[in-house]
């Protein structure tokens, strides 16, 4: 499943080291000036899933295989990058290419870290936001009216959404905070706007604001630290999580409702061979699902053998949720759930 979530900001808001951390690893190179990442660099992390290592353990497997999300690390953005300031084209291009953003902006002060003027997130933030709304203008400004002599019943009412969405971009409110029906979601698909994606709004913030609340809108992160725990085992970043009083990294955090946004959820599998997490969208039947495990099951579907993951975890297993009686016997139409334990049945 393609989909990837784009981390941008403006020069030096610490997506690099962010996106170092996510891959625990020194991937992307950093430093403390402008436009030190020139192309994206990309990342495919595992997302945490404390549910795998308990299945594992009832069903006696070593081998745990956890979903993954794409991360894509992408230059910084400067005012004016709308109108190819910077590294303008690129950076819209790359983003445009992602299914979702994650917008970092900056609390912290840092002399040895540059920053055009004072550090302010939500003028930083309100600077992102104008270069993607006037980047989609300009999409549209492309776009010619239909003739009517002509033109399709899809062409003409694409028109019109058209006319409704640029209306309000003028006005600098993004695609996705403006009231659309879902056709005309779907008629504008293919125009791949910048300001329809999801988003996830991470502030990095200094190592003493850790632990301090910025509103539900936020996902504070100390890039600095999130390095350091990345640099450890999982017992020393156990104990050092403790030590700042954190249940889960930031990352974790951040991971998780990338995952999220994407609009994905995962269904476990759980057998001598492994235990695994499938990821598939939500909303999706038992047979799509079936079908990203192989396409044959997905022809070949006949029933889901479903037990909710905590009867899973009480009974034991599948001897003991069959004994119990919490054993679903699934058809076509059944709508999968995150985390539900899955076997299914299908004819070869």
């Amino acid at each position: 499943m393609s989909l990837s979530v784009g981390i941008v900001g403006l020069p030096n808001a610490g997506k690099s080291t962010l996106f170092n951390a996510l891959l625990s690893r020194q991937i992307a190179n950093v430093a403390p000036y402008p436009f030190c990442t020139i192309e994206p660099n990309k990342g495919v992390v595992e997302v945490p899933d404390e549910r795998l290592a308990v299945l594992a353990k009832i069903v006696g497997t070593q081998k745990i295989i956890p979903a993954v999300v794409e991360f894509v690390d992408i230059a910084g953005l400067v005012k004016g990058a709308s109108q190819g300031q910077g590294l303008g084209n690129k950076f819209l291009a790359h983003i445009r290419e992602c299914s979702a953003i994650i917008q970092v902006v900056r609390t912290f002060e840092d002399k040895n870290v540059s920053h055009d003027g004072e550090i302010n997130p939500q003028s930083d933030l309100e600077i992102i936001r104008t270069e993607l709304c006037l980047a989609d203008l300009q999409t549209l400004e492309k776009q010619k009216e239909p003739n009517p002599n002509v033109a399709t019943k899809e062409e003409e009412a694409l028109w019109v959404v058209i006319k409704k969405i640029k209306s309000g971009l003028e006005k600098g409110i993004e695609v996705k905070s403006q009231e659309l029906t879902d056709k005309e979601k779907e008629l504008i698909k293919p125009l791949s706007l910048l300001t329809v994606k999801p988003e996830i709004l991470v502030l990095n913030i200094n190592e003493k604001d850790i632990g301090k609340e910025f509103g539900e809108d936020f996902l504070p992160i100390c890039a600095k630290i999130e390095m350091e725990l990345a640099e450890l085992n999982p017992e020393e970043r156990k104990a050092y999580l403790k030590e700042l009083g954190l249940k889960e990294s930031g990352l974790e955090k951040l991971i998780k409702k990338g995952f999220a946004i994407l609009g994905l959820q995962t269904f476990l599998t759980a057998g001598v061979k492994e235990a695994r997490a499938w990821t598939i969208k939500t909303g999706w039947t038992a047979p799509q699902a079936a079908g990203v495990i192989h396409t044959d099951f997905e022809k070949g579907f006949i029933k889901a053998k479903v037990v909710d993951y905590p009867d899973f975890v009480k009974c034991g297993g599948w001897k003991g949720s069959a004994e119990a009686g919490k054993v679903r016997l699934e058809g076509k139409d059944y709508l999968m759930q995150d985390g539900d334990v899955t076997e299914f049945m299908f004819n070869n």
